[in-house]
């Protein structure tokens, strides 16, 4: 039988312990954890939150292309306003009466919700408003001023690639439960891929507030106070004269334009044409509706969200492959006879001698030949069969980064497209579809589907023989360092031996005599390599397409440029890609090519393409 002694003993310890245990823990919240205190008494407490200045955007230079000055946002906490003069108010700030007389039905509407907090009223006023106001501000119990980060521009350039900040909405609220209703943040371009290293640190205020909830006095004489930590300024890759440059080259088309450094990976241009003027940006709420209703688009940023058939730049990518299968070599000769013909499919081709080389079919961008090579890297017998030579092709295409994303750190990455074996079991039935049923992937035609960054970053594998860096605008600074995977070299499943001899091709087609297709981009005293492009397009004019970089040894800069509804590639994609190349490397434009230059300037290829207007 159990002692009854042991018993009492053993409740008498247990209800020691636990007075101790609540002892301790009253101690802690109550003499050692005074920021719980500040919790527990918010009630008597107001918080008033102090904004942090935004991080500038700097270009690779160190020009300021985002800049701040300062504006205020007028705060009311409706709990504190007492009557006042509506009029005097809506005078101040050039408000209608209605206006106010609605917001205060909003917050008698939903008063329980709001309590004590404080709300934004009206936001980025002039600096002569606030002054006004705050002469008469004991008009106005319970509005109060708080100085915001208006953004600056500078430089008239990079309205889509900088992107803009405007108040967070509901939605953004859920996804990002860090923020609070009335704070900013950034929504597109680089404000939102940079957005944790930009926006800073919110501090705030404590005051208290009495029986009545007046405010008094500092709490603790501003002890517990935070003080709003400035956001980090953040250095990009991009060169402001450079991407300026190539702003007016595109005016009037509709495209991209994107440069790398082929030595980093840094993205030195990126061109979204029609884009979106940087005057807009700083009153996004005033021109939003006229932007998204613009039926060109010009918030929509073609370099990395428009996937495109690549066209004849595609040759290169299925010379590679056949150079490493073995189907073919440097001097593999295949005729061409205005086209590639087999019983009823033909695919045709400009006229130009036969039979050639791979560099000739190069210089002259030949469809006729890359049929072939691509024929017999389909049909190549040490595939077990044409849908596992496919597998192949397809794998070796994904390693140059086509038909994926390149994990680049712009926002809104498109991974473009790349046909596979389910789609075409679909489209043709399994097991009954050959290389001749894909022959338009070839020329770079078909289900393939690439963003100008893609052509780029090809055009920088290119000019390094064999691998590339993940295209990025962020420059590495010891402030916002730079992720490692930006520095690690991508290699292609191609050997690097084998881009050394497509790369004299490319030479030829800018710098060589007799059908060389991309003659117009020569720049006196450089050496240039390009492949020219002709994307067909069955709603209208064929796209111009063309990829270079230079120098031929030691590049310092890889071109891509595609213009919709611009034609062949030597029309105005090539010229225009030359002239930037010439710009950056020569820091202005020649001479004996000032004509070309004034061409694309003047050009306008707005009325080729066809949008779909708003009635």
């Amino acid at each position: 039988m159990a002692d009854p002694n042991n018993k009492h003993t053993m409740l008498v310890i247990l209800t020691v312990a636990a007075f101790l245990i609540m002892a301790v823990r009253l101690f802690f919240v109550q003499i050692v954890d005074k920021q719980y205190r500040i919790t527990a008494e918010n009630n008597a407490l107001k918080y008033e939150t102090t904004y942090p200045a935004r991080g500038r955007i700097l270009d690779r230079n160190g020009v300021i292309i985002v800049g701040n000055n300062t504006s205020y946002d007028i705060m009311v906490t409706p709990a504190d306003v007492k009557e006042f003069d509506t009029l005097e108010l809506c005078r101040i700030f050039n408000l209608d009466t209605s206006f106010v007389k609605g917001k205060f039905r909003e917050y008698k509407l939903y008063r329980t919700r709001i309590g004590f907090q404080t709300l934004t009223f009206k936001k980025q006023i002039s600096n002569a408003q606030y002054n006004e106001f705050v002469e008469k501000s004991f008009m106005f119990p319970g509005f109060t001023g708080v100085p915001r980060t208006l953004r600056t521009y500078p430089l008239n350039v990079g309205g889509n690639l900088l992107g803009y900040i405007s108040e967070v909405d509901a939605d953004y609220l859920k996804a990002h439960p860090e923020y609070k209703s009335g704070d900013y943040a950034g929504k597109t371009g680089m404000e939102a891929a940079y957005e944790e290293i930009l926006r800073g640190e919110k501090g705030y205020s404590i005051y208290l507030r009495d029986s009545r909830n007046r405010i008094m006095a500092p709490y603790q004489n501003g002890e517990y106070d935070k003080g709003a930590i400035p956001g980090t300024d953040v250095v990009t890759t991009i060169d402001s004269d450079l991407q300026a440059f190539g702003e007016s080259l595109m005016r009037n088309k509709v495209g991209s334009l994107v440069a790398i450094e082929p030595s980093t990976g840094e993205i030195l241009t990126m061109v979204s044409s029609p884009g979106i003027n940087v005057s807009q940006l700083s009153e996004i709420n005033k021109y939003y509706k006229d932007i998204v209703s613009d039926p060109y688009k010009p918030m929509f940023n073609r370099a990395v969200m428009s996937p495109q058939p690549p066209g004849s730049v595609f040759k290169l990518v299925n010379g590679l492959i056949g150079l490493q299968e073995g189907v073919l070599t440097p001097y593999t000769m295949h005729p061409c006879h205005s086209g590639y013909t087999v019983g009823n499919l033909r695919v045709g081709c400009h006229s130009h001698q036969s039979p050639i080389n791979m560099y000739q079919s190069i210089m002259m961008s030949c469809n006729a030949y890359y049929c072939y090579v691509f024929r017999d890297i389909i049909d190549n017998k040490k595939y077990g069969s044409v849908t596992e030579a496919f597998t192949k092709w397809k794998e070796y295409t994904e390693s140059f980064g086509f038909g994926r994303k390149l994990s680049s750190d712009f926002p809104s990455e498109q991974a473009g497209t790349m046909p596979t074996v389910e789609r075409y079991d679909r489209l043709h039935g399994k097991g009954r579809w050959k290389s001749l049923s894909i022959i338009s992937l070839s020329i770079g035609q078909g289900e393939i589907g690439c963003t100008p960054l893609h052509l780029a970053n090809f055009a920088a594998t290119l000019a390094n023989r064999g691998y590339y860096y993940i295209p990025h605008i962020q420059k590495d600074t010891p402030a916002a360092p730079l992720d490692s995977s930006y520095r690690k070299r991508n290699y292609t499943m191609v050997d690097t031996s084998y881009f050394h001899e497509v790369v004299k091709g490319m030479y030829l087609a800018i710098n060589g005599e007799g059908g060389a297709t991309a003659s117009i981009a020569r720049i006196p005293g450089i050496e240039a390599c390009g492949k020219t492009g002709t994307a067909q397009n069955p709603h209208g004019d064929d796209h111009s397409v063309f990829i270079c970089f230079a120098p031929m040894d030691n590049p310092k800069i890889a071109v891509a440029a595609y213009i919709e509804n611009g034609g062949f590639g030597a029309t105005w994609a090539a010229p225009i890609a030359s002239l930037l190349v010439e710009k950056y490397l020569c820091g202005e434009i020649s001479q004996e090519r000032k004509y070309l230059e004034e061409r694309v300037l003047s050009g306008n290829l707005m009325d080729k393409v066809k949008v779909r207007r708003k009635r």
